[in-house]
């Protein structure tokens, strides 16, 4: 399915609004009767505002409940699998593979009230309901000393559901991982409104759920780790003629023993994106620029690592420069987390691509992905978490000039880059519905099949987000048409 448009479902549609705006369906009835009107949206101009994410839309649900409990949670599952419906989470739509777009009509359940926050510093821990936006658990525990380490670029609009359901990364990933390594327990509704509550032990079915995109459950609570923050942190920029020679230098950097905080990258065209929005002093000529931190609570062990950082730039070509301020390094951040937005300014719709491929791979595949998107015509940019071999092509188009068929073409060549030097689909944006066709080509058939019978154990009727991630298995009666 190509980006931004419709999940076509032949046959079936959301059913009309009568006059008094309540679907004539039995879901809407019973939802609205057992959880009442305010947590339920029927009305078809409310329903359509839930029918999408950051990059496609999906059907219109025939219904949306917004949950202010797990016990909400559970009435308004065990009501869908009486009637036979399919459920979507979602959390605040940021995603960027289709993962909360509804692949055919069914109840999106909406997270966005279910805000509770407590902290725990004794114990270096938080507990967050799904809807809690990411960046008030860091706003909630500075107070206390404390940090929490998954910091991705929706931070401050994305919730911690769909954190948990993408596994989430960011900046800090490199050197504190992922959200799944942040989180010591969950809390979730299965496929039959049950409720779990789940620790890091046994089988790690925390694990297991975290990064499932809403297919095997609903994650309703997080237990998450804390940690204080470093003392020291320092910064660098590296600027490079061209983007293979930044990948060098990370490639380099690593094997000499650096451990930074941050590595993160962006292109010319990334640069010259955010210099055109924000005009921070980017340097516009560079092919590829590299930004850096290192941090520790021992400044001599901080310094060295940022040297050594700085030294492998310079043997790959790189133009150095370090932030003489914090204000100089908020600025570079700053460049980093506005790439979004910028690129916003030069396309109206992109396909955002979330490849990770081995740091060793990473010089050659960045120029290859560079010269797919020379020849195609489109515009490409390249960014992302270039510590952990995490990149983000990028493919800009607008649908009115350019066929959302060469894009999708586009996005499954740079895919296939990625798996032909070993690398797979997704590092933290999820599968979706957008990489789901590659996955046949991704997995081997043998693994396919284990993740199906995961699939088939912990929701045997197929409602949970269907039509994402796992290709469809010729025969299976809950193939998504």
């Amino acid at each position: 399915m190509t980006p931004r448009q419709t999940a076509l479902t032949p046959g079936s549609r959301a059913p009309k609004p009568r006059s008094g705006g309540t679907p004539d369906n039995p879901l809407a009835a019973e939802l609205t009767r057992s959880l009442g009107p305010r947590k339920v949206l029927s009305n078809l101009s409310e329903r359509r505002n839930y029918r999408y994410d950051a990059i496609q839309f999906g059907e219109t649900p025939l219904a949306v409940v917004l949950p202010e409990s797990t016990a909400d949670v559970v009435t308004a599952v065990r009501a869908a699998r009486a009637a036979g419906v399919p459920v979507v989470g979602r959390g605040a739509a940021s995603g960027l593979s289709g993962g909360a777009a509804p692949a055919v009509p069914g109840l999106v359940i909406s997270f966005t009230r279910m805000t509770r926050l407590e902290v725990f510093p004794e114990r270096r821990e938080a507990r967050a309901q799904a809807g809690v936006v990411t960046l008030a658990v860091t706003e909630a525990v500075r107070p206390f000393g404390l940090m929490y380490p998954p910091d991705p670029a929706s931070l401050r609009t994305s919730t911690i559901g769909g954190n948990l359901a993408e596994n989430a990364g960011g900046p800090l990933c490199f050197k504190y991982g992922v959200t799944g390594d942040s989180v010591t327990g969950l809390q979730f509704v299965d496929a039959e409104g049950e409720v779990h509550e789940l620790t890091r032990d046994a089988y790690d079915l925390a694990g297991l759920l975290v990064g499932s995109e809403g297919t095997l459950g609903l994650m309703t609570e997080a237990s998450l780790r804390l940690a204080p923050p470093p003392r020291y942190t320092r910064t660098l920029r590296a600027s490079f003629p061209e983007v293979g020679g930044c990948a060098e230098a990370v490639s380099r950097a690593i094997a000499a023993g650096a451990v930074p905080a941050k590595l993160e990258f962006m292109d010319g065209a990334c640069v010259n994106a955010v210099e055109d929005y924000l005009a921070l002093g980017l340097p516009r000529d560079a092919g590829a620029v590299l930004l850096v931190d290192t941090d520790g609570d021992d400044l001599a062990t901080v310094e060295e690592e940022l040297a050594l950082v700085e030294a492998s730039c310079r043997e790959a070509g790189g133009t150095v420069r370090r932030a003489a301020t914090g204000t100089e390094a908020a600025a570079l951040w700053q460049a980093r987390r506005s790439v979004s937005p910028a690129l916003g300014r030069i396309r109206p719709q992109r396909m955002n691509e979330d490849i990770v491929v081995p740091r060793s791979a990473l010089p050659q595949v960045v120029r290859e992905i560079r010269a797919l998107g020379d020849a195609s015509g489109l515009p490409v940019v390249q960014f992302g978490h270039i510590g952990d071999g995490n990149l983000h092509p990028n493919i800009l188009f607008d649908p009115r000039r350019e066929s959302p068929e060469a894009v999708h073409a586009l996005a499954h060549a740079i895919a296939l880059v990625a798996i032909r030097h070993g690398g797979v689909l997704s590092g933290e944006h999820g599968i979706g519905s957008m990489k789901r066709p590659f996955m046949r080509e991704a997995v081997d058939p043998v693994t396919l099949g284990a993740l199906r019978d995961v699939k088939r154990a912990l929701d045997p009727a197929g409602l949970l987000n269907p039509g994402k991630v796992l290709p469809d298995e010729e025969g299976d009666p809950h193939a998504h048409p």
